[in-house]
């Protein structure tokens, strides 16, 4: 019996397996594709008998992978990347390269648009898209590569650390002037401004206080979704805001911000400039990443 070339299983079974665990869902996948639910279950049922393995558990209220159907999806969402940057490069044939960067709303606002602009004054012909979301990025064909507080373990893209920030308390200049030496316990009861935040590797106060050695409670404090709007916040005498030394320094030199006593607390994770599309990066993509790595020198605070 002939052998395909690369012993691949039929590629209408691996697209129809990377759409479906990329949404863990068969119906979303079907509407993507534009076929319907029950052909999806069928390429990934036939790709499962070519396989010999499940890919996916099936649940009552939906499908989770299975450790191969996740090593399955990690490899071809990475190997579909690569293919679809190749075929957009050949589309241009030499138009003006294009790079697309993604990271949070707040990274992108307090640090990344900044050191983008002054990227453009030394290389003004490089045109750079930026995707800004707060949930975690998966993979996807259309970003080149991502800044991302904190090391994916699991994952097979190549992680350049960029720096280690460190964690303060922020509000105002006048609350900085009066609780210029204002204790843990005390700190602990002042207004805490919470993020709430579909990232969970991102420090929280309760996780601040106890790396600082405060096991007591907590003021209940305000709650937001946005790391954003916690420091419009605490820029408005709200609250105290948990506060990234290198993101917010630009608002600590103008005074819209101020540190709050004298607790500080190394990240525990550092930020990474994560390469989605390594093997087919333009000389402009290659260009920004060293860039943005001269930007943070000695890669610390």
């Amino acid at each position: 019996m002939s052998r395909r070339h690369y012993n691949l299983p039929p590629l209408t079974t691996l697209s129809a397996f990377e759409a479906a665990a990329r949404h863990l869902s068969f119906k979303t996948a079907a509407q993507e594709l534009s076929v319907t639910p029950g052909a999806v279950s069928h390429q990934i049922k036939a790709l499962e008998g070519e396989l010999g393995s499940a890919l996916f558990e099936r649940r009552h209220r939906g499908v989770e992978l299975t450790a191969n159907g996740h090593a399955l999806f990690e490899t071809l969402a990475s190997s579909f990347g690569r293919i679809s940057k190749r075929l957009e490069i050949i589309r241009e044939n030499g138009a003006a390269e294009k790079i697309t960067v993604g990271s949070t709303t707040a990274v992108a606002a307090l640090w990344l648009s900044p050191a983008i602009i002054r990227f453009w004054r030394e290389y003004p012909d490089v045109n750079i898209n930026q995707i800004t979301q707060d949930f975690p990025f998966n993979a996807r064909a259309d970003v080149d590569f991502v800044i991302r507080y904190g090391r994916d373990r699991n994952s097979p893209l190549h992680h350049r650390p960029l720096y280690r920030d460190e964690l303060v308390a922020v509000g105002t200049p006048d609350l900085a002037q009066a609780y210029a030496n204002i204790s843990l316990v005390d700190l602990a009861q002042e207004r805490l401004i919470h993020l709430d935040s579909d990232a969970r590797n991102w420090t929280t106060w309760s996780e601040w206080f106890q790396q600082l050695g405060f096991d007591g409670e907590l003021s209940v404090g305000s709650r937001v979704t946005s790391y954003s709007v916690a420091l419009q916040l605490a820029r408005k005498g709200a609250g105290l805001a948990l506060g990234w030394r290198r993101l917010v320094d630009p608002m600590l030199k103008t005074g819209k911000l101020a540190v709050i006593g004298q607790h500080r607390l190394p990240a525990p994770h550092e930020f990474h400039l994560v390469e989605y599309s390594s093997d087919t990066s333009s000389s402009s993509a290659e260009i920004l990443k060293s860039w943005l790595l001269s930007e943070v020198p000695g890669g610390s605070v």
